[in-house]
């Protein structure tokens, strides 16, 4: 899994059957300390986020295994909105 802010939405007239209904959102990946890491990409919704919201992500074929319909072509899927991030400083 991975974090990311959300920053953008995208609107689309005509999706694959598979992805309609679906909202698709612009995330920017950021490290554990919340600064950008990588580029934006697009990522299919699962939990209505909201812009500016923290949230974390899977890619590959675990997002498309996020939604019903296990046959799409989804590359990214949100599946959960962070409340709070905690590190830890390790002992070595």
């Amino acid at each position: 899994m991975h974090l990311a802010r959300i920053i953008g939405s995208v609107w689309s007239t005509q999706k694959v059957e598979s992805l309609k209904g679906q909202r698709l959102l612009i995330v920017q990946p950021v490290g554990h300390d919340g600064k950008p890491n990588g580029r934006p990409l697009v990522a299919v919704d699962t939990v209505s986020a909201a812009p500016g919201q923290l949230v974390y992500f899977v890619k590959s074929r675990e997002a498309a295994k996020a939604l019903s319909e296990k046959f799409n072509p989804a590359d990214a899927a949100i599946l959960g909105i962070v409340d709070e991030v905690r590190t830890y400083a390790g002992d070595g």
